[in-house]
């Protein structure tokens, strides 16, 4: 089974237990038999609202539909548990702030708790069965050299496996018999078609860096007329985590291939821009509204400024001057440039509440309506740190091709990079965003960075 037919499924499931979560707060809130939930309470006493509730518990579990989180008991515990309490803290809000009497709640706490307890059931129905073996996709990786030893680690280090691979097939007889990541050698090109037939594999995956042998490249044409489908191991790796493969890559890779796919239409870039101004018109407002809470809060902390600036790399090398709330203390500005890692010491007590609730990004709202960022791309880094990394980090410099975010595909998926190989994956998402960005992309992400937000996830 595709993971977009898995994501479908988790939809549909999550809409049709909100609404049955739905009615069955409609039953409490009409407190008579379901027969009778009809005119008088439907058309004179429940608002419009009332029946979007299931779309608003989706957008703020939208982290759930991760595949691997969603293939996992305890962080679907987790999700709902975390949803339940927000939707729970939100309509509190709602309901104090409201006039008297305007808002129901006994229909919107027993939709709440029933949703609750629906969603658990139905999230681990569908991890009991729908991540069984019987609905994996059943793969042959052909070449057990080094791209394919590292598609099947990916592969065995998913939990639970996202693929029921069989085994490898490669040509070199000294790997014959050979077991890697607990995956047999099967043999070379003429076991592919009898193996596909005995085993009933649906997908080939290639693996194979160097020259294609011509015997093998006749199997694989073979193959394909079969209806099985053949993908690439970079393709794949993408596919599983969301990623570029850039240790696996070679150097020429950013002029022979990446360019001419990180290019994109001027309908997409007139309307994320369009989405920024309004996207940075709200935000600056917001911030104007909580300015002078958080700035008191900063100064009672650790005196001033308020208001931290730095000059960072945006599109195409050019410096700007980021503005953000300041969350560390003022001398360690001064010290050597170095990477925010989980716990710094530097970091003040208001700062790690900022932090952890992404209140300290909205000033960068400013930065958005300037045209200097975006709402969504990789993180700006320092020009001193970049110059660091790249000589380190193959392809680093090609986070420059697009507008640093204020949040992007690898903020919601990575915490920060403390180490070199860290940054090395945070750079594998940068480059798979700006590969494959596009306006639903863009929305997906916003939508993770609502669920991260919420849940206080930030660093």
């Amino acid at each position: 089974m595709r993971p977009e037919e898995r994501r479908l499924i988790l939809l549909a499931g999550d809409l049709l237990v909100g609404y049955a979560a739905l009615t069955i707060g409609l039953i409490a809130w009409g407190q008579r038999d379901w027969l009778n939930i009809s005119r008088e309470l439907i058309q004179e006493r429940v608002q419009n609202w009332f029946f979007f509730l299931p779309f608003f518990w989706i957008l703020i579990n939208f982290e759930m539909y991760e595949l691997r989180r969603a293939a996992r008991k305890d962080e679907t515990f987790k999700g709902i548990l975390l949803v339940t309490g927000v939707s729970t803290l939100l309509y509190l809000l709602a309901f104090f702030l409201a006039p008297p009497n305007s808002l129901p709640r006994i229909g919107v706490g027993v939709f709440i708790l029933s949703n609750a307890i629906l969603s658990l059931l139905w999230r681990n129905l569908y991890i009991r069965v729908f991540t069984s073996q019987e609905f994996l996709r059943r793969v042959l990786i052909v070449g057990a050299g080094r791209a394919g030893t590292t598609l099947a680690g990916v592969i065995r280090g998913i939990v639970p496996h996202p693929l029921d691979v069989v085994g490898f097939i490669d040509d070199d007889p000294e790997k014959a018999g050979c077991v890697i990541h607990g995956y047999p050698v099967l043999g070379g090109a003429e076991m592919l078609l009898p193996l596909i037939e005995r085993e009933h594999i649906s997908d080939v995956i290639m693996a194979i860096s160097h020259e294609v042998r011509p015997e093998m490249f006749e199997t694989l044409l073979a193959v394909e007329e079969q209806g099985i489908e053949i993908s690439t191991m970079p393709a794949m790796y993408e596919h599983l985590l969301g990623r570029v493969p850039i240790f696996l890559l070679q150097s020429d890779w950013i002029l022979r291939s990446f360019v001419d796919q990180a290019h994109v239409g001027g309908i997409y870039e007139l309307t994320k821009r369009v989405l920024d101004i309004i996207g940075g018109l709200v935000g600056t407002l917001i911030t104007l509204v909580l300015l002078p809470f958080i700035a008191l809060a900063i100064y009672v902390d650790s005196g001033s400024p308020v208001i931290f600036t730095q000059n960072r790399l945006g599109l195409s090398g050019r410096q700007y001057t980021i503005i953000k709330f300041r969350t560390m203390r003022n001398e360690s500005e001064n010290n050597k440039v170095r990477v925010t890692i989980e716990n710094d010491e530097r970091i003040t007590r208001v700062g790690r509440i900022l932090r952890k609730s992404h209140l300290d990004e909205l000033p960068q709202f400013i930065n958005v309506l300037r045209g200097e960022m975006s709402l969504v791309g990789p993180r700006a880094e320092r020009a001193e740190l970049v110059e660091h990394l790249q000589a380190k980090v193959p392809f680093y410099r090609a986070r420059l091709l697009v507008k640093p975010g204020i949040t992007g595909w690898a903020q919601v998926n990575f915490g920060y990079a403390a180490t070199v190989e860290d940054t090395g994956i945070k750079l594998e998402y940068d480059l798979y965003y700006i590969k494959h960005r596009n306006l639903g992309l863009d929305l997906l992400i916003l939508l993770r960075t609502i669920g991260t937000v919420v849940g206080l996830k930030g660093q």
